[in-house]
């Protein structure tokens, strides 16, 4: 699952990260490549549909923590102009990667959070992201886990599959965190979750992590006008069922959306 993510930069400066100049307010992906071992890369764009990667592609940050990878790298801003960032941190276990940055350049020192330390079991944090909610004044920390014997209508053999949902907690500082709570439940196996505010709305792009009986394999659309929900599932895709695609990531641009999503089966994103 690769995963690349979309943030405005209001003020930082890359200086010495990049021979061509940067515009003052750009784009930012941070993504990750192969397995996800070399850390933190870091891409801009003027558009949204032109991007040029900072340092010719070499890592702003390597993964020290957890499973020492550094998959799905989310980056927000904070009301104070702080970046904050998460991550896949391991291929199992309860945690997530956090640190922080003033600059996109020096970074705090990493840490694995056990955000399902109250759920015994779980296989897996996967993808998490977090987003500001300027009303409540917090983080809201959002990831895919598979629980065992949870959601028993949606697992195939119980054992060697993942039976995704979505959980969720929140901070205003880094340090304390609300209990995890699950945080979004579409009625079968879910990943990757994004969001965008939209008219007032808040919408989730998220996969279809279906594999059995039929693969699924694709991305759908829910909304809320709330972060914590209640969340209401579209029923259209916004992909065919087995299309192979994952890692979702939503921008807009002068009125429209952009969405991008990784076709893994094929190496590319689209």
């Amino acid at each position: 699952m690769k995963r690349i993510l979309s943030a405005l930069l209001s003020f930082v400066s890359l200086a010495g990260a990049e021979t061509t100049a940067v515009p003052e307010n750009c784009y930012l992906f941070s993504y990750f490549t192969g397995r996800g071992e070399d850390g933190l890369r870091l891409a801009w764009s003027a558009d949204g549909l032109k991007w040029t990667a900072l340092r010719d592609g070499a890592s702003f940050l390597t993964p020290e923590v957890g499973g020492k990878l550094m998959r799905d790298p989310c980056v927000a801003q904070g009301p104070d102009g702080t970046f904050h960032m998460v991550w896949t941190d391991s291929w199992t276990g309860d945690t997530i990667g956090y640190s922080s940055s003033k600059d996109l350049i020096d970074w705090t020192e990493q840490k694995s959070l056990h955000v399902m330390k109250d759920f015994p079991g779980t296989k897996n944090c996967w993808a998490p992201e977090l987003a500001y909610d300027p009303e409540k004044k917090h983080f809201v920390i959002f990831w895919a886990s598979t629980v065992p014997d949870a959601f028993p209508e949606t697992w195939f053999d119980g054992k060697n599959d993942n039976n995704h949902r979505m959980y969720a907690c929140t901070t205003n500082d880094f340090v304390t965190f609300s209990k995890t709570k699950l945080w979004f439940d579409p009625g079968f196996n879910t990943i990757d979750s994004t969001l965008l505010p939209r008219d007032g709305n808040i919408v989730m792009f998220f996969k279809d992590e279906t594999k059995h009986p039929e693969p699924m394999k694709n991305l759908r659309i829910a909304t809320a006008s709330d972060v914590a929900g209640p969340w209401t599932l579209r029923d259209e895709p916004v992909n065919a069922p087995g299309s192979w695609v994952e890692g979702p990531s939503a921008l807009a641009v002068d009125g429209s959306v952009i969405l991008y999503f990784d076709v893994y089966r094929k190496h590319h994103y689209a």
